[in-house]
C-alpha cells in the first residue's frame, strides 16, 4: 500500500489515510487500498474493531484530482466511483468501525465516514459536502447515509448549500458522537475500541450492525420480527449467549469464543 497504512495491535486494526504531505487528498489508489484494508480486517479473526483515521493534522481534504484523475469508465462499462468503493465496503463490514477525525474532513473526507459505527471528532474538525459548489454530485451513497444520521432537513442544508461547518455543529446534528482535543481523539477511539472488545460479543455486533442498516428501512416490522425470532431461537446453541448471561450473573468480564465471520448465524437474509 502507498496511500493507506494498515496495522493490527490489541485486536484493533488501524486503517490510516497516509498522504499527510497532500493533507490526505483522496485518490483512486487510496480508495482501492481502503477497500482492501477493510477486506483484510473483516477476514482476520484476530481483529475485533477497526479504527479509521488520517495521518497528520487533517483527516482528508477531498479528492486530489492532480494525482491521476478519476479513472473514468469506458462507455457502457460498470464503474464504482472512488468514495463509494470505501463507504460501501464499510457498510458491508461485520466488525464495528470507529472513525477518528481531526482537521479538514471535506468531500470524500465527509462521505466515507458516514457508514462508520462511531465518529469521534476533534474540536478543530471541519466537514463539508461541497459538491454543489464544484458542479459535482454527492458520492459514497452519502445522500442515503446522511439523512439517516441527521434528518432530511439538515442534510438538505449541508448538501444543497455545500457549506463547510465545524465540529460543534456536526455534534449537535448527530453526525459525530463526541468531541475531543485534537491530540486526544485517536486515543479516545482506541479506548472505545477496547471497551467494545471487552464487553460485546463479536457475532452479536456483526448481526446487529447489519440488521440496523438493512432492516430498519423496511416499511413493515413483520420481517424484522421474524428474523428476531429465528436468531433468538438459535441462540440456545450459541456459547457466547451462555457466556454473556453467566458473566453477568458472576459480575465478571465475559470471555467470548465466537469468531467473525466463522460463527455468523446461517441464512442471514443479506448474506
Amino acid at each position: 500500500m502507498e496511500h493507506v497504512s494498515y496495522a493490527v495491535a490489541d485486536r484493533i486494526a488501524t486503517v490510516t489515510l497516509s498522504r499527510p504531505e497532500a493533507r490526505n487528498g483522496y485518490t483512486v489508489r487510496m480508495s482501492d487500498e481502503l477497500a482492501a484494508a477493510f477486506d483484510e480486517a473483516d477476514r482476520d479473526p484476530a481483529v475485533r474493531v477497526v479504527v479509521l483515521t488520517g495521518a497528520g493534522n487533517d483527516f482528508c481534504v477531498g479528492a486530489d484530482l492532480s494525482a491521476g484523475g478519476l479513472d473514468l469508465p469506458e462507455a457502457g462499462e460498470r464503474w464504482d466511483e472512488p468514495a463509494g468503493r470505501c463507504s460501501m465496503r464499510i457498510f458491508a463490514m461485520d466488525k464495528p468501525v470507529i472513525a477518528a477525525i481531526r482537521g479538514a474532513a471535506v468531500g470524500a473526507g465527509s462521505t466515507i465516514v458516514l457508514p462508520a459505527d462511531f465518529r469521534l471528532a476533534a474540536t478543530d474538525a471541519r466537514f463539508g459536502f461541497v459538491f454543489s459548489r464544484r458542479g459535482l454530485y454527492p458520492e459514497g451513497a452519502s445522500t442515503w447515509f446522511l439523512p439517516r444520521l441527521v434528518g432530511l432537513g439538515r442534510a438538505m442544508d449541508w448538501m444543497v448549500s455545500g457549506r463547510v461547518f465545524g465540529a460543534a455543529e456536526a455534534l449537535a446534528a448527530g453526525m459525530v458522537h463526541s468531541l475531543h482535543e485534537p491530540a486526544e481523539v485517536l486515543d479516545r477511539a482506541y479506548e472505545l475500541a477496547g471497551e467494545l472488545i471487552r464487553t460485546t460479543a463479536p457475532v452479536s455486533v456483526a448481526v446487529i450492525r447489519q440488521m440496523l442498516y438493512r432492516m430498519s428501512p423496511l416499511d413493515s416490522p413483520l420481517p424484522v420480527q421474524r428474523l428476531d425470532s429465528r436468531l433468538i431461537a438459535g441462540s440456545v446453541h450459541n456459547p457466547d449467549t451462555a457466556e454473556g448471561i453467566l458473566s453477568f450473573l458472576q459480575r465478571r468480564d465475559p470471555q467470548w469464543t465466537g469468531e467473525v465471520p466463522k460463527n455468523l448465524p446461517p441464512d442471514l437474509p443479506w448474506r
